[in-house]
């Protein structure tokens, strides 16, 4: 199955500079020949008429089909005239508030315009709200047979991006990312989604549509982010691409992974199955209603007594009301929990608000640390995502020191038969590195367990459910190696592995009761490595 491809350009806000996009089209299309189609995010128009009224009156032509979105500003409403779908001067259509184009060719264009809708406000021509994203996505949200969209444009960003990609140049938001479209964009699966209003290009990392090992493989997802028509800091506003429509692709070409896909920054969200006064109560915390059984019953974000959880639900940082985080407790006494009586804290070397390093008890080496939440947290499963974010710190900390010091690091941690997170990290020769894969597989292989490789940039959390038992291992390659352990699991895996010849050698440290240090020899390592690590430590720095 195939078919001749599309050629696309997309722009970011043009705000009225017509010519000058236009004469960029004709020089590519000069060039490299003619495109079928140019798609336009962000503002089109600009405040000034005059730059409109050749192309409106028709002396100066359009030179390529163009399909534009609506009005992000109520002071460019009158440009928008016509009906939703009807030519604003000859070869320039607006598409609409919401909706989707297919194309002769095959090719499905979702799209919605505006910016999103205060919480119980009810829109109006330059915003959308709840109901209007519902509306797009509801035809297909339980649809077994839907396999996603070509592309989906608007003009906001969806709220979290950015999450498992690279970081994009802006300074500052123009406009907070909208939850609304991120989930528009994750129930609609577009192989490629634009987005303007920003003043920056950003390319992120393609993003997978499935979660690894659980379903089967869908096509990645690329979101753009474009510049404006004539920015001085000359980003990229102009985006071309060849694209065979979705629906005629071979099927096993259309899943294929590229090597730096990442894991979706989306997660499920209830936010289009609220009404919009449910949806303005989930992000604030309700001032008039009594705690316990006289508040109001069924909003997220609320602890009991209907408090709120102080969790930045809506992302501008701030509730009317917040309160402190209740942290998980531990059944009984836990060795681990930085609050406990039972922590040898002379082993501890770096603390911070989440999380905290410590001196391995019995470790392989002089140098091996734990990294730890410092409330109770069983898994990195269940770790809250800020949580997590402080450990990832930590790593790359970590992988810093022992970089200055002609080492690689690998990281694993053992959700069976703990009660606590604990990270290894574990510091080996950087000659090692090349076989530390396949020590990890064979020593896999020799105790009958199946260590399956997850991609580079998976999120354990959207593979393994949580309370299930597992062992990740993190190695200096970037690749993770994941075993989803069943009734019986080697305890010490991860230090038999590491202890192989080819790595450390030294199999004799295997069990760690080996390795135990008197209480003065386990200070003085504590004290040289917290100094040798403070010159990396974020706490610090």
């Amino acid at each position: 199955m195939s078919s001749k491809p599309l050629r696309i350009l997309v722009s970011g806000d043009v705000e009225g500079n017509f010519q000058q996009l236009f004469k960029r089209v004709d020089t590519i299309q000069k060039k490299s020949g003619k495109f079928d189609l140019l798609l336009c995010v962000g503002d089109f128009f600009g405040p000034d008429l005059s730059t409109w009224e050749p192309y409106k009156s028709g002396k100066v032509k359009v030179p390529i089909s163009t399909l534009v979105l609506g009005p992000n500003r109520p002071e460019l409403g009158i440009y928008y005239s016509g009906d939703e779908g009807s030519e604003l001067c000859d070869g320039v259509t607006y598409l609409g508030r919401q909706g989707k184009f297919t194309g002769s060719s095959g090719l499905q264009l979702s799209y919605l315009s505006g910016l999103e809708a205060t919480a119980g406000s009810k829109g109006d021509e330059c915003t959308f709200t709840t109901a209007d994203a519902k509306s797009l996505i509801s035809p297909v949200a339980n649809d077994s047979s839907f396999k996603g969209v070509d592309i989906l444009i608007t003009s906001q960003w969806p709220k979290g991006v950015e999450k498992y990609g690279s970081s994009s140049e802006r300074q500052t938001e123009q406009h907070p990312g909208s939850a609304c479209i991120a989930e528009v964009a994750r129930v609609l699966r577009p192989r490629y989604h634009f987005a303007g209003l920003e003043k920056v290009f950003y390319e992120r990392q393609p993003y997978r549509n499935h979660q690894v090992l659980l379903d089967s493989a869908r096509h990645i997802t690329r979101f753009i982010g474009l510049a404006d028509v004539g920015n001085k800091s000359k980003a990229k506003y102009l985006y071309a691409m060849s694209l065979v429509p979705l629906t005629k692709m071979d099927p096993s070409e259309l899943v294929k992974q590229p090597e730096d896909v990442t894991e979706s920054p989306y997660t499920p969200s209830n936010i289009l199955t609220q009404s919009q006064e449910e949806a303005s109560q989930q992000f604030f915390y309700d001032m008039s209603a009594k705690p316990g059984r006289g508040g109001k019953r069924g909003h997220r974000g609320r602890g009991r007594g209907g408090h709120s959880e102080g969790r930045d639900r809506d992302g501008d940082g701030e509730f009317r009301e917040k309160k402190p985080r209740r942290e998980p407790q531990p059944m009984g006494p836990c060795w681990f929990c930085l609050g406990s009586p039972e922590v040898e804290k002379h082993l501890v070397v770096s603390v911070s608000d989440m999380a905290y390093l410590a001196l391995a008890k019995g470790g392989l080496v002089d140098d091996h640390v734990l990294i730890l939440p410092v409330h109770h947290h069983q898994s990195s499963v269940s770790c809250p995502e800020d949580v997590l974010q402080q450990i990832d710190k930590y790593k790359t900390c970590l992988r810093k020191m022992f970089k200055s010091q002609g080492k690689s690091i690998v990281f694993f941690e053992r959700n069976f038969r703990t009660q606590h997170l604990q990270i290894q990290a574990v510091p080996i020769p950087q000659d090692s590195v090349q076989d530390i894969k396949d020590t990890f597989m064979t020593c896999a292989e020799a105790e009958k367990i199946e260590l399956a490789e997850i991609p580079k940039f998976s999120d354990i959390k959207q593979i393994v459910p949580d309370g299930a038992p597992y062992f990740l291992a993190e190695l200096p390659t970037g690749e993770k190696c994941l075993h989803r352990i069943g009734k019986q699991f080697p305890l010490q895996f991860g230090r038999e592995a590491l202890c192989e010849p080819a790595v450390l050698n030294m199999p004799e440290r295997v069990d760690w009761k080996n390795c135990k240090l008197d209480k003065e020899e386990e200070k003085s390592n504590a004290a040289a490595f917290k100094a040798d690590f403070r010159a990396f430590d974020f706490n610090f720095n």
